[in-house]
């Protein structure tokens, strides 16, 4: 019994200095993930970070662009070979951080560490960034200079969809989008077909030389389609005038399709993302992360998402309470008779004002960069006839600054 309980403990011993060992690993780890995934405005490393990868991702293009202008290539060709390896060994740095960190991403957390890693490398952002580097390696392991390949350097470009909403957002609208999109593309298609064989009898025995084959008069087709109308090519019957231009508004017709599309996509899009950022920020305050989901649900959409840089007054002494503020991140001071309090992430202030229909007792300044939640007077009654359960659970806990 005494061997066997000596053994148990040497075991448990082990497995307590190997779970030791790993905490500043996986510390580490989840700093880097902070760094290079989160990209937090509060955190001054990770806005340093998205600003170096932003101008070397510029750089690159720009300095792919020079290497065509053949006087330059000959003169500095050898430090923009230079620039492009160690763009290429950066590029490599944060792929692989990124991977190695994927088992810190919520929803990834829960995977074993190779599904989650799998899971991030088959999205479409990791495939950008892999799209970036690839080339470089397969010229170097075929030792050819393969121009489709360093053409596609160009990919680099889109690595800044990661840090530019804009134009993430479009990429995800051209996905979401792309069925609706590729039908609209198959039905120009169509109308080129139909409107090139079309004018080909129409037009081929007056012009056999612009109209000669259905081959020929799709180039009229697709010009007059797109109404680009470049003129080289025209017709010159009665019957083929008057086909023209039933062929110009077919093609309006046609070209509206992908811009309503996309236009209704972006504005789902955005409608996406704003939940997204309610959300997040909600659960941030500990008393709307506690909400259930209808709570959530019936709440959410009368939140309104405000960030703010430091000293700025949100509400003043004596001003008419017409909001009460949640605090996702950030701290704002409240400036009372007596003293300067300091309330941070999770708190909630200016609810006394909205519960007794009274003004402001202190004055409200940001001292940090704050991301506030702000639930408005209407609102709160409008929660409150609606909703009695939920606005009585914001009374009980939503107290005010002491």
């Amino acid at each position: 019994m005494h061997n066997g309980d000596t053994r148990a403990q040497a075991t448990l011993n082990g497995e307590t200095a190997a779970a030791r060992s790993s905490v500043p690993a996986r510390t580490l780890r989840r700093r880097v993930y902070e760094i290079v995934e989160l990209g937090s405005g509060d955190d001054q490393v990770s806005r340093v970070f998205d600003a170096l990868i932003v101008w070397l991702i510029v750089l690159n293009i720009t300095a792919f662009v020079l290497e065509t202008v053949p006087s330059i290539a000959a003169q500095w060709g050898t430090w923009l070979y230079r620039f492009e390896v160690f763009s290429v060994l950066i590029f490599s740095i944060e792929y692989a951080s990124r991977l190695w960190t994927a088992v810190e991403m919520p929803f990834l957390s829960r995977l074993t560490p190779w599904r989650a890693r799998w899971s991030l490398a088959t999205r479409p952002a990791l495939l950008i960034d892999l799209a970036a580097i690839v080339p470089f390696y397969i010229g170097g392991m075929f030792g050819v200079d393969l121009r489709a390949l360093r053409a596609l350097r160009l990919l680099r470009f889109l690595k800044l969809s990661r840090y530019s909403p804009a134009m993430y957002t479009l990429i995800r609208v051209l996905s979401n989008e792309r069925r609706a999109l590729f039908g609209a593309g198959l039905l120009l298609a169509t109308a080129l077909l139909f409107t090139s064989t079309i004018m080909y009898y129409l037009e081929s025995e007056a012009q056999p030389d612009k109209f000669g084959s259905v081959p020929e008069a799709a180039w009229w087709a697709m010009a007059t389609l797109t109404t680009v109308g470049y003129g080289d090519v025209t017709p010159v019957t009665p019957l083929g005038r008057v086909f023209a231009g039933l062929t110009m508004v077919v093609g309006l017709c046609i070209l509206a399709l992908p811009v309503a599309i996309i236009a209704t996509g972006f504005a789902q899009e955005l409608s996406r993302r704003d939940f997204v950022i309610t959300w997040s920020l909600m659960s941030r305050v500990p008393l709307l992360a506690d909400l259930d989901a209808r709570q959530v649900v019936d709440m959410m959409p009368l939140l309104q998402a405000h960030n703010l840089p430091p000293n700025v007054e949100v509400a003043a002494k004596g001003a008419p309470g017409d909001a009460m503020f949640f605090i996702a991140a950030g701290k704002v001071d409240h400036h009372g008779d007596a003293c300067v309090a300091t309330l941070g992430t999770g708190a909630c202030f200016g609810a006394l004002a909205i519960f007794n229909n009274d003004v402001h007792d202190a004055t409200y300044v940001t001292s940090t960069k704050c991301k506030l939640l702000k639930l408005h007077k209407a609102d709160f009654h409008q929660l409150e006839v609606r909703h009695p359960a939920l606005a009585a659970l914001l009374r009980r806990h939503s107290q005010p600054a002491a």
